[in-house]
């Protein structure tokens, strides 16, 4: 008879999490999610802005409780912070008063550990992640790749049995990211990081398959469990190995593949009607991508992962563009890949004049909240209104902070378009400049 699977380190199931919004309702930030960790796994949570996976790890943690659902950590329910978890911050999270040494004691101190162990405990980490010699400096002195490093030896310094990365090299530049990444999954193939598991936050596609074991897509608004991928190749994995590019086209696909029609979203762009969310994307930014889909000899359909890897453009960065591309029907995503329509190229052909009256046609064909401003402005006498009409109305689909970016983004796209004005110390707009 075979022995029973372990009880995981850590599960979570059928976890909600839901904030007041205004008096009366609730924004659903995650919804029935339910995954695991074992032992010896470095397990990714990879998805867009807004599918919650900071959350999950403030969950997981014990910082806050979810609204419904149960967290168990070695089979006991979580009520507060768990001993056995260590976390390391997008930005460091560093006391600046303190010396590399003190910072990376801190944890130890907190839980009780005598100073001598402290001390050589501290050492240890400190030579583990690369740093010795750099005990009595302080961050101002350190650059960011060091500082990080302070972040990851303070985490490890406790031995927890899982280490949380919440986007933990997202503010570090290219090579000292991919620097930092090999030798932490160099440490880990070695057997020298003092944990069980690992479960990290990332927007990056490419690093989530560079390191991981599973890879856990989010689809967000609400945060739910889209799929999760086992990644089966050996360490050190070839960026340029077919099963790696496999991986991450799959991911690709599916993070680009039109919803189910039912559901609240239209070719990638969540809500419909007034209650899209609108992507945060500059118009340059997106005349950019059009100009490189469309330039001589480019093939016809591009695949997202190579543009990500030739433009060093995460998630969250190129997937706003390619869909403000798709939104305004210059462009079409399909199964990871993103190909250029007639619009498009005209766009991109077109001189600054000419982009900005296609980009008005396109605005007032296909983004219901530009019609909706400007009827009501044309409606008024005047022809100006508050911001705050609008901001209500869309705080009826979406959170107090979609709103805010929804709204700066119309009136972004609404100045260079020239259809719209917006004075921002009376924070009104206007068709006042424009017939």
């Amino acid at each position: 008879m075979l022995d029973p699977a372990p009880e995981p380190l850590l599960r979570l199931r059928d976890v909600t999490q839901a904030y007041r919004k205004g008096g009366t309702s609730d924004l659903l930030v995650l919804d029935g999610i339910n995954l695991s960790l074992r032992e010896n796994q470095i397990v990714g949570l990879l998805g867009r802005s807004g599918s919650g996976k900071s959350t999950i790890l403030r969950i997981v943690s014990g910082l806050i409780a979810p609204s419904s659902g149960d967290v168990l950590f070695r089979g006991g329910t979580v009520t507060g912070p768990v001993p056995g978890v260590a976390m390391v911050f997008q930005t460091f999270a560093l006391f600046p008063w303190l010396t590399v040494m003190e910072n990376v004691e801190l944890g130890l101190e907190a839980i009780g550990v005598a100073a001598a162990v402290r001390r050589e405990r501290a050492l240890s980490a400190i030579d583990l992640i690369g740093l010795d010699g750099f005990e009595t400096a302080y961050p101002k002195e350190l650059s960011g790749g060091m500082r990080q490093r302070v972040g990851l030896a303070r985490a490890l310094v406790v031995h927890p049995d899982i280490l949380l990365l919440d986007e933990p090299f997202s503010a570090l530049d290219v090579l000292t990211a991919e620097t930092l990444r090999t030798d932490l999954i160099d440490l880990w193939i070695e057997g020298r990081l003092p944990i069980k598991s690992a479960l990290m936050v990332t927007h990056n596609i490419e690093e989530a398959v560079l390191m991981c074991d599973r890879v856990i897509v989010l689809s967000p608004n609400p945060g739910r469990i889209a799929l999760e991928i086992d990644i089966r190749l050996p360490h050190p994995r070839n960026r340029l190995d077919p099963g790696f590019r496999k991986h991450v086209g799959e991911i690709y696909a599916l993070m680009t593949k039109r919803q189910d029609p039912h559901s609240p979203t239209i070719e990638g762009i969540p809500g419909t009607g007034i209650g899209m969310v609108l992507p945060d994307v500059s118009t340059n930014e997106m005349a950019g991508l059009l100009e490189a889909l469309a330039q001589p000899g480019a093939p016809a359909r591009v695949e997202l992962s190579d543009i990500a890897r030739a433009l060093q453009l995460e998630v969250d960065e190129l997937f706003p563009i390619a869909e403000l591309i798709q939104l305004l029907r210059f462009g079409e995503m399909e199964a990871g890949t993103i190909r250029v329509t007639d619009g498009g190229r005209l766009f991109a052909e077109a001189d600054t004049d000419h982009r900005k009256r296609l980009f008005a046609e396109r605005l007032e064909a296909h983004v219901p909240l530009i019609r909706l401003i400007r009827r009501v402005l044309n409606e008024r006498p005047n022809h100006i209104a508050p911001l705050d009409r609008f901001r209500s109305e869309l705080e009826d689909y979406m959170s107090e902070e979609y709103a805010e970016t929804t709204l700066r983004t119309v009136i972004t796209w609404g100045r260079y378009a020239e259809i719209l004005s917006y004075d921002e110390e009376t924070e009104r707009l206007s068709l006042e400049d424009f017939s």
